[in-house]
C-alpha cells in the first residue's frame, strides 16, 4: 500500500501525539447511517433503517472542531447509501489535509465515478469488506451478486493507480481457513488486505468465534503464512504485532485493558458519542472527558479486538514506531505502485 507523503505524515504524527497527551481521541468513527444494503451474519446492522435522524453534512464540522482526531473512519451501516456522502466527507476534511479519512463500506453501491468523486472530496483510504474469496461472500453478507460486483470493479479501480483500496477480512470460524486465499484475491485484484477479528458481543452469537483448538491451530498456520508473505512490503497492511495480538485474542477468548472512549470513540448517526459501536452508553459532543472518567477508567469489557483497537491498543512509542516505519513515508510520494509481487498461498 502507498505510504503517506512527508508533509501529511508529519501532520498526522503531530496531531496524534498532541491528542495522546491531552487525552483526546486519535481516531473517531462516524457512523453516518444505520441503514445497510446487507444482512451480514456477524453484524447487528442490516437492511433499511430510519434515516430521518441522520446528521446533516455541515453538522460534522463542529464535531471535528471539538474532537480534532488525526484519523477518521466513515462507516455505517452502509455509508454509500447516503446520497450526500461526498458533502459529509468535505465537511470532515480540513484545509490542512487532516484528518486521514478511511471509508468503510461493502461497496455494493460503489462505481468508478463515485470512487473518484470521494477521493477528490478527501477520502484517503477505502476499506472494503471481503469475507470469502468467492460467491460465499454473498451468502455471508445476505446480498446476491455482491462478489461479482467486487470482482468487476476492483481491477478497474486498481488500474487507476492510486493504491488506496484495502480489503478487510473479518476472521470468523466460518472463514478462518480462507485468510490466505483472500490475500490471493487481493493480489489478483491489485489491492491491499487487512485482517480483523470477529466479536460475539455485536450479535451475541458465539458460533463464529474461534472456539476449538483445531480452529485456533488453523489460524496460527494461516497467520504464519501471511507473515511470511509480507516480506517487507505493505500490501498486507497489518503489522506483525497486530497479527500476533489477534491470535492471542482468540486463544484467550478476549482482550483486556480496552481504551475505548479515550484513544478512539464512535459518533452515532444522530450525533451522540459512544465509547465504541458495541457499548451503548451515550454522551453529548462536549462530554468526552466524562466518558473517559465514567466508562474508560472502569471498563472491564474484553470482548473485541476490532481494527481500530488493534492499531491503537499499544504503547505510544510502539504506535509511533510502527506507523512511521510501516505506513508513513519520509520520501517524496508516488501515487502509483509497481505491482504486487506476493505469491499465492499454498
Amino acid at each position: 500500500m502507498r505510504k503517506v507523503p512527508l508533509a501529511e505524515s508529519l501532520r498526522i504524527i503531530a496531531q496524534g501525539s498532541l491528542n495522546w497527551l491531552v487525552k483526546r481521541p486519535i481516531v473517531v468513527s462516524f457512523e453516518v447511517t444505520d441503514a445497510c444494503t446487507c444482512y451480514c451474519k456477524h453484524c447487528d446492522h442490516g437492511g433499511p433503517r430510519d434515516t430521518s435522524h441522520n446528521m446533516k453534512p455541515s453538522d460534522y464540522r463542529k464535531y471535528m472542531e471539538v474532537l480534532r482526531p488525526c484519523v477518521v473512519q466513515v462507516s455505517g451501516g452502509e455509508p454509500l447509501m447516503r446520497d450526500d456522502l461526498t458533502e459529509v466527507v468535505r465537511n470532515i476534511k480540513s484545509e490542512s489535509g487532516l484528518p486521514f479519512i478511511i471509508l468503510v463500506s461493502n461497496w455494493s453501491e460503489m462505481t468508478v465515478e463515485r470512487y473518484q468523486e470521494l477521493r477528490r472530496a478527501g477520502v484517503d483510504e477505502f476499506c472494503v469488506s471481503l469475507d470469502f474469496p468467492d460467491e460465499r461472500h454473498d451468502e455471508f453478507r445476505g446480498l446476491p451478486g455482491l462478489y461479482r460486483h467486487l470482482s468487476e470493479i476492483m481491477p478497474k479501480v486498481s488500474a487507476l493507480g492510486y493504491d488506496d483500496v484495502v480489503l478487510n477480512n473479518c476472521i470468523t470460524a466460518a472463514n478462518v481457513e480462507e485468510i490466505n486465499r483472500c490475500a490471493d484475491k487481493a493480489a489478483e485484484w491489485g489491492v491491499n488486505i487487512n485482517y480483523s477479528a470477529y466479536s460475539p458481543r455485536r450479535t451475541g452469537c458465539k458460533d463464529y468465534f474461534l472456539n476449538t483448538d483445531d480452529q485456533k491451530a488453523i489460524l496460527e498456520r494461516g497467520l504464519k503464512r501471511l507473515k511470511e508473505r509480507m516480506n517487507g512490503t505493505n500490501w498486507i497492511t497489518n503489522t506483525v504485532s497486530t497479527l500476533d495480538a489477534t491470535q492471542a485474542y482468540f486463544n484467550r477468548g478476549g482482550a483486556p485493558s480496552c481504551k475505548a472512549g479515550l484513544r478512539w470513540l464512535v459518533v452515532t448517526s444522530d450525533g451522540h458519542l459512544q465509547p465504541c459501536s458495541m457499548q451503548f452508553k451515550r454522551y453529548s459532543l462536549h462530554e468526552q472527558g466524562r466518558m473517559v472518567e465514567e466508562f474508560t477508567q472502569n471498563n472491564t469489557c474484553d470482548q473485541c479486538y476490532v481494527s481500530i483497537r488493534s492499531y491503537l491498543d499499544k504503547s505510544f512509542p510502539q504506535l509511533l514506531r510502527e506507523n512511521v516505519t510501516e505506513f508513513f513515508s519520509f520520501k517524496k510520494s508516488s501515487a502509483f505502485r509497481s505491482g504486487n509481487s506476493a505469491a499465492p498461498a499454498n
